[in-house]
């Protein structure tokens, strides 16, 4: 695949779509002779920002937030150190946003009586007040939805600010997971396993082409040309036909992702602006070679398995296990995205992939796709610029800041 300048420009395919494929090379150290548990590798991560002080977690009561926090919360007593303070967003009109009783166990269990709780509303529209002040120094960011830390980031002014951000990617199960359990004997093979392991071992060649026949997207993208959406379908099998088997070798993988690099990215430009640092602990190396050591040698491959081996000390077990997540869809799409569509399609008229009456239409429903939301953005910056011509849609993240 290739691109307009750098790895942090977006094609108009990626625009359109709200995902970005493909990946760079770029120098991942090794860890070397891995014997920590994960646990210990997870503190040793956080412990600079807990000693630098004050110290702050982005906190929703999920999986990867909640072992953030527990084990901040277990190196600052373990060194006599301030405690870390959660910090969360809370949106009290966006009911399938809430995940107050997750949260609730957890500061419970780890006896925390510091806890701040911000009150949003409609703050976080994808070209709402914080949005916008973020657009127009930046210019368009990728993910559309970075600007939900600006909140907690002005909180931790001053400070750092802990995120779950990898523990997905890093934890979660590979689309290869069950062809690896079987190869390590943690489960019974099948007869259908002999044609998924053969894949799993096939060259990346052989890979791409067996995925790009097989691999459907979980929905076309009513907005996108059929051209379009075919060239989605074929970048989406490419990039996972990438994925590596193995476990130790996922970090490297993870890291050479452009949607990694340009997503970290933008955090670090919104967190400079806030006076504040910001990191994720999930992407240490030293605790992601832990953890693929951990996975290794207990032949783990499913997230819940990861976890409750390596932090099953940490959190209530029902925490560790849980699966559901909060949906915020009503938070970034409110009545100022839905006040700016129709100068939207304006701007947008002619960008190659789209079918603007379909794209009106996704604006229009109830409940529209999140992939869209980059699009509304786009054509905010478009807006608010004074350049003339046409705009062509690509800067995304530039490898220094904007002044």
């Amino acid at each position: 695949m290739t691109f307009c300048r750098s790895p942090f420009e977006l094609s108009p395919l990626e625009l359109a779509s709200g995902l970005v494929f493909g990946s760079t090379r770029r120098h991942i150290p090794d860890p070397g002779d891995v014997r920590t548990a994960p646990l210990d590798a997870l503190e040793a991560a956080v412990l600079p920002a807990l000693a630098r002080g004050p110290c702050f977690v982005s906190f929703s009561g999920g999986r990867d937030s909640s072992i953030v926090l527990a084990a901040a919360v277990s190196a600052a007593r373990r060194e006599g150190l301030p405690l870390p303070v959660p910090v969360t967003n809370v949106f009290a009109a966006a009911a399938r946003s809430s995940e107050s009783e997750w949260q609730e166990l957890v500061i419970a269990h780890l006896g925390l009586d510091e806890w701040v709780r911000l009150e949003l509303h409609e703050e976080l529209d994808c070209v709402g007040p914080q949005a916008r002040r973020i657009l127009e120094r930046h210019g368009l960011l990728w993910p559309f939805n970075g600007h939900f830390h600006a909140p907690l980031l002005g909180i931790a002014r001053g400070g750092t600010l802990l995120t779950g951000i990898g523990g997905d990617e890093l934890l979660g199960a590979s689309h290869w997971a069950r062809a690896a359990s079987v190869l390590s004997g943690a489960m019974r093979p099948q007869i259908r396993d002999i044609g998924r392991i053969g894949l799993a071992v096939a060259p990346s060649a052989i890979r791409r082409a067996a995925l790009r026949r097989r691999y459907h997207v979980d929905s076309r993208l009513s907005w996108l040309t059929d051209r379009a959406n075919d060239e989605l379908r074929q970048r989406s099998a490419d990039d996972l036909a990438s994925e590596p088997l193995r476990w130790a070798d996922r970090r490297r993988w993870w890291g050479e992702q452009r949607a990694t690099q340009i997503g970290l990215r933008s955090l670090e430009l919104i967190a400079k602006d806030s006076g504040a640092r910001i990191q994720h602990p999930f992407t240490n190396d030293g605790f992601i070679a832990s953890v693929a050591d951990l996975a290794t040698r207990n032949r783990l491959h499913d997230r819940t398995s990861v976890l409750l081996g390596a932090f099953s000390g940490l959190l209530p077990r029902p925490i560790l296990e849980r699966t559901s997540k909060a949906a915020f869809g009503s938070v970034f799409f409110g009545p100022e995205s839905r006040a700016m569509t129709g100068a939207a399609l304006e701007v947008l008229e002619g960008l190659e992939p789209l079918v603007l009456d379909a794209l009106r239409d996704e604006w229009s429903s109830t409940s529209p796709d999140a992939h869209s939301f980059l699009l509304l953005q786009a054509a905010f910056v478009r807006r608010a610029s004074e350049a003339a011509g046409n705009l062509h849609f690509r800067t995304v993240v530039a490898p220094s800041e904007r002044t």
